[in-house]
């Protein structure tokens, strides 16, 4: 991680009259994993789709700045942010098998989302998306990427959605609630694969769940949502210290304090930096 301000947030958001979101303040550093964790109705959904200019025009209003890049993403046209969305901002939607399109298959997912930002190429799509399969631990045969979301686990469809958000290596990835639709062994593998990917890569990632276990197992601090304001942002290791209701109240439902799951993260990254030694030693 860098000391370079890749993302400034300070908006506020609704929908009519009625506001969801108020002055909401954060930055984002290049390569840092932010987590932005809140109860339902907080309003992670209407941040995330404010973020990237999908807030519904007929009865959404947005106003602040967004800005990526040096760039106000709040002050760009639609067809603007169009040229942005998946290149330089991605998102990993939540619902993998309603986020994918039943009537394609996976490979069509691929070939759409490279026309999008890029002229044909088959040798150089079919090349990053070798590679992405392979990133993401998916099957890398031809046959796998002609089945259609509803012939693979919703575990595989997840990571189909995050191979897609990595396509062009975007800037900032947003990943909203991508862990709600799986099973707790399927949870774990996504977290481990974004940790990764943040580690090996430095993706900066924004993070937003309801599941504080997930946010300390992966992110370097943890931004608390509360009512459509931002109450509590601390490094994920100093969360013992949160003094606002809302950050209690998550505290409080966790099975296990805060330096416990920390704990099981920093033996699993000293475990998997042991092994990695190993493997380039016996290389």
């Amino acid at each position: 991680m860098t000391d370079e301000t890749l993302l400034r947030v300070d908006l506020s958001a609704g929908y009519s009259a009625q506001p969801t979101l108020s002055r909401v303040q954060f930055e984002l550093q290049q390569g840092e994993v932010l987590g932005l964790v809140g109860s339902s109705g907080a309003g992670k959904s209407t941040l995330v789709l404010s973020l990237l200019g999908l807030l519904p025009w007929r009865n959404g209003r947005v106003c602040g700045e967004v800005v990526l890049r040096g760039r106000n993403l709040l002050a760009l046209s639609e067809k603007q942010l169009r040229r942005i969305r998946g290149k330089e901002i991605a998102l990993i939607p939540q619902s993998p098998m309603t986020a994918l399109n039943a009537a394609v298959s996976l490979q069509r997912h691929f070939d759409e989302a490279w026309k999008a930002h890029r002229s044909p190429d088959r040798v150089a799509l079919g090349q990053r998306v070798q590679e992405l399969m392979a990133e993401v631990q998916l099957p890398t045969e031809p046959d796998f990427l002609r089945r259609r979301p509803r012939e693979i686990s919703v575990g595989q469809a997840q990571r189909v959605l995050i191979a897609l958000a990595l396509l062009h290596r975007p800037a900032l990835i947003v990943a909203d609630e991508p862990t709600s639709a799986l099973d707790p062994v399927t949870q774990t593998q996504i977290v481990d694969l974004l940790r990764k990917l943040n580690r090996t890569y430095g993706m900066t990632l924004l993070y937003i769940s309801h599941d504080l276990i997930s946010v300390i197992r992966l992110c370097d601090r943890v931004a608390v949502l509360h009512g459509g304001s931002i109450v509590e942002n601390l490094p994920v290791g100093q969360l013992s210290d949160a003094g606002h209701s809302a950050s209690l109240a998550l505290l409080r439902a966790l099975p296990v304090p805060p330096e416990s799951i920390l704990s099981f993260r920093d033996a699993a990254i000293a475990d998997e930096s042991y092994r990695q030694s190993f493997t380039c030693i016996d290389k």
